[in-house]
């Protein structure tokens, strides 16, 4: 809603030419999002969402279905503004086209700044924490090894998104035939000793405590829009975002909700919310304790992918700011060789490496999760815009149930995000963290707007 002389041309966003190359098929786009999306948190996750819900295992379904159901919700809202629009940059796209360049910019500054680059981090202190113990590091070895990952991979990326995107798919076949092993051992198992399913609540704040539940969950899909920033350099985006976004969505969502009933079913619940790690216990309890080692391997490699697919994506976010003068210069270069943002790649690593020795992965998660959600409503909120602004627009797909959906998802992030506020005050950091921005978007539109006057003065 905002105006100013760098506002992008909506040419710009419908046929995106950057130099960025189009190596990306299906296949791999859905490796990056889901290869994001599957990391850690299936493996833990469920033990927080259980302990939010006070060990009601019935409710702890609801709320993986729930958030299965609301990310999938936005992710086609996404499809249809990612399809029409398939330029680098995402949701920082949606916003800035459809509300205005000052809230765009101020999701670039937290996904900076917190969202992003700390997913980074805390996927590669996850990673760190799964591997440290088996090659016998401990204290500051961690963050050392979660930066090791960081360098490796990024210097991956920095080859090209073919490699970058190959490593992911790969990974991601490994995770998935991990995970679904687990899923047909576990159904099949006859010694399970997990408690009946059970719908009893014993808290007094059960909205709130269900909305902390679903936010918990929510990290578990936390990387879902990473196919929409990358999207300038995916194969036919008109046809496969759509796609990407229905077929990983849908299927994970189905994943998740079962395998969190398999772990129910073979450990009683308040072994789940005691446990370092559930899925440890379960595999060592059908397989013993070698086979449940063996799997910690299996995790290492889920954190990894998960770590790659979010160096891959997140750069390009920035990348895109500077090319529309909202961002730092030096971050809107790209290597002509291998068609990629080196110099933004280069900073998120720098970034995101010191980021791992200042913080921890829990309080990473906790500052990412809310602030996301922020951005991910008001970008259904761009959807509504963008439709008036420019109804003459090429869009391939059309959000199902028009406007009914939207406005669903517009309502239940408003109450999910004001039940988990008014259950833990502290997260107001997350709308913080945004409003910190505003500041900086002037700035830098100083600075831009001084340069040009300098640059026609010569």
């Amino acid at each position: 809603m905002d105006k100013n002389k760098h506002a992008i041309d909506i040419k710009d966003l419908t046929q995106p030419n950057s130099g960025l190359k189009r190596d990306m098929g299906l296949m791999r786009a859905i490796g990056v999002m889901a290869g994001l999306m599957i990391g850690s948190g299936i493996f833990y996750v469920g033990a927080y969402t259980l302990d939010y819900l006070h060990m009601s295992s019935g409710w702890a379904l609801v709320a993986w279905l729930l958030a299965a159901m609301y990310s999938l919700g936005t992710g086609l809202c996404y499809a249809e503004m990612g399809a029409a629009m398939p330029r680098a940059g995402g949701t920082y796209n949606f916003l800035t086209a459809g509300i205005g360049p000052s809230v765009g910019f101020a999701m670039g500054w937290a996904d900076f700044w917190i969202c992003c680059t700390a997913s980074i981090s805390a996927l590669a202190l996850g990673f760190a924490g799964y591997l440290a113990p088996l090659l016998g590091i401990e204290g500051i070895g961690v963050p050392i090894l979660a930066c090791v990952a960081i360098i490796s991979l990024s210097l991956v990326n920095m080859r090209g998104v073919k490699q970058g995107s190959g490593v992911s798919t790969l990974l991601l076949v490994i995770k998935i035939a991990l995970i679904a092993f687990i899923i047909v051992a576990g159904l099949s198992f006859k010694g399970g000793g997990g408690d009946p399913i059970s719908f009893a609540f014993d808290g007094k704040n059960f909205l709130g405590a269900l909305s902390m539940g679903i936010i918990a969950c929510q990290w578990a899909y936390d990387g879902w829009s990473s196919v929409c920033i990358v999207a300038e350099e995916i194969k036919e985006p008109q046809k496969n975002i759509p796609r990407a976004i229905t077929i990983a969505l849908g299927t994970i969502g189905v994943i998740y909700l079962i395998f969190n009933y398999v772990l129910m079913r073979l450990l009683p619940v308040a072994d789940i919310v005691s446990s370092e790690n559930p899925t440890y216990d379960a595999v060592g309890l059908m397989f013993g304790k070698g086979a449940a080692t063996f799997l910690t391997i299996g995790i290492v490699l889920s954190v990894l992918g998960a770590t790659n697919s979010s160096i891959l994506a997140y750069p390009r976010e920035y990348y895109t700011m500077a090319r529309d003068k909202r961002w730092f210069p030096v971050f809107g270069k790209i290597n002509e060789k291998t068609g990629t943002p080196v110099n933004s790649q280069i900073f998120t690593m720098v970034y995101a490496c010191i980021i791992c020795f200042f913080s921890t992965f829990q309080t990473l998660v906790s500052l990412t999760v809310l602030a996301s959600n922020v951005f991910y409503t008001l970008s259904v909120v761009s959807l509504f815009r963008l439709r008036k602004k420019y109804p003459d627009i090429n869009r391939p797909y059309k959000v199902w149930a028009y406007p009914i959906l939207p406005i669903i998802v517009i309502i239940a992030s408003i109450v999910i995000m004001v039940a988990n506020f008014v259950s833990d005050p502290k997260t107001i950091i997350g709308f913080l963290i945004p409003l910190s921005g505003l500041p900086a978007y002037y700035l830098f539109q100083k600075y831009y707007g001084n340069k040009e006057v300098a640059e026609k003065a010569e």
